[in-house]
């Protein structure tokens, strides 16, 4: 027979939990057995004592085998199912633009993306901004949209891993949301359900990072790649600077047009383009369509000259209800803000540091991001043309455009953003390394 407190009570007393164990408790969250308070005791549990990787692994396992998990065998894929995941940020649309380049190297992309919340953007909200795109297509649509165009980017439908949808309802409320051993089951379990070959995690490091210190975010990128790699899951993960804004932008509608721009070949050598490709790299070599980093580093590049990588996301946008037309008519498709003004320093000089996570909740302020889970979003407002580090501003270059819905939300939000830019007469003196490590195993 199984009981709930017995479970808990082994784990409140620091006792390893078996296989067996943890697959009935999960089991008993996605039934609905298990009640809300004994789901939050054993979150505070697992929070306060921790998981050793076996349970880790069990947890993950046991997550994906609540619901619904993809299986894409039957259906004759002439390549690999490939994903990349990112812990977030600001200015962090690489999902927008990776998905559609794998697709274009020969990877199958069914990529479940999630919405944002606090000061980070996320890749469904972006999505929303598409007039008429369905980011919660039926199944049949999904896998259909996958197989024939290579990728289709949506967010978690309930049967995929319900047990983790319910656990991370009650870890919100329960200030359990940074355990690391929840935080990797529910990443991985998600991403096991969506039946993938390889995974790639984008590990952000900085003042914009989800995790706390480097420390912190080097212990996640090696349990995700662990847990993954337990699980049957070739994994990567690649640990990468959030102390300044990945893109110049920040806000849905904003960070749709930068990924359309970019797929159209704007914006090499940048650092979103260098984020791009090593976080591409290392998936083709995942998926065997590249027997080396520099054979993926040349058809990723390949991908965007050619424009491939954009005819997939154009029929991506359609397949799933957007405009045809959205890559041609962009500028009247998607919506835009009433107030579009730059902000500019108090004094000229170069920007020595930045503020990111500030930025970021600049962003919801003006009405693009949630503070609580029910807000509803402005597609349409944002900040563009931000500067980086060692920019030299002054009256003719700004901080930031602000795209406001009203004066009074460009006038908060300009006075926030001055306080986020440390500006000084000499530039920095050194830069923080965009990518900082890169673990892997296959």
């Amino acid at each position: 027979m199984f009981y709930p407190q017995d479970i808990i009570r082994t784990k409140r007393d620091k006792q390893v939990l078996s296989a067996n164990e943890i697959q009935a408790f999960c089991q008993g969250i996605a039934q609905e057995t298990v009640s809300e308070g004994q789901i939050a005791a054993f979150a505070m549990a697992v929070y306060l004592n921790g998981m050793n990787l076996d349970e880790r692994v069990a947890l993950t396992l046991a997550m994906r085998d609540s619901g619904t998990v993809l299986n894409w065998s039957a259906m004759d894929l002439s390549g690999p199912v490939l994903d990349k995941h990112s812990t977030g940020g600001v200015g962090d649309g690489i999902s927008l633009v990776l998905g559609p380049m794998l697709a274009a190297c020969g990877a199958y992309v069914p990529m479940i993306s999630g919405r944002g919340l606090g000061h980070t953007g996320g890749t469904l909200d972006k999505l929303e901004a598409i007039p008429g795109y369905n980011t919660t297509p039926p199944k049949d649509v999904f896998q259909q949209t996958v197989c024939e165009i290579g990728v289709a980017i949506i967010g978690q439908t309930s049967d995929l891993a319900p047990a983790d949808a319910r656990l991370y309802a009650t870890r919100d409320v329960t200030a359990t949301v940074e355990s690391l051993d929840l935080i990797t089951a529910s990443i991985v379990s998600k991403k096991l359900a969506a039946g993938l070959d390889g995974l790639v995690m984008d590990v952000k490091v900085g003042d914009g990072a989800f995790m706390p210190t480097y420390e912190a975010s080097q212990q996640l990128a090696a349990t995700i790649v662990d847990v993954a790699y337990g699980a049957g899951l070739p994994a990567a993960a690649v640990l990468t600077d959030m102390n300044q804004p990945l893109a110049p932008c920040a806000g849905n509608t904003i960070e749709i047009q930068y990924a359309i721009d970019f797929l159209q070949g704007r914006f090499d050598k940048s650092r979103f383009h260098k984020v791009v490709l090593a976080l591409g790299e290392p998936l083709l070599l995942l998926g065997k369509l590249a027997a080396t980093t520099e054979e993926a580093h040349v058809k990723l590049i390949h991908s965007l000259t050619s424009g491939n990588a954009l005819e997939i996301f154009a029929k991506m946008t359609a397949a799933l209800g957007g405009p045809s037309d959205l890559i041609d008519d962009s500028k009247q498709r998607l919506p835009s803000a009433p107030i579009i003004r730059p902000v500019h320093a108090n004094q000229p000089g170069i920007v020595q540091q930045i503020q990111t996570r500030t930025l970021g909740m600049v962003v919801v302020e003006l009405g693009g991001g949630r503070r609580v889970a029910s807000d509803t979003i402005d597609h349409a407002v944002g900040l563009s043309t931000m500067a980086s580090i060692g920019t030299n501003v002054d009256s003719t270059v700004p901080l930031a455009m602000i795209h406001a819905r009203s004066e009074s939300d460009w006038e908060a939000a300009a006075q926030q953003i001055q306080e986020a830019f440390r500006i000084d007469d000499a530039g920095p003196s050194q830069q923080p390394a965009l990518i900082r490590e890169q673990l892997i195993r296959v």
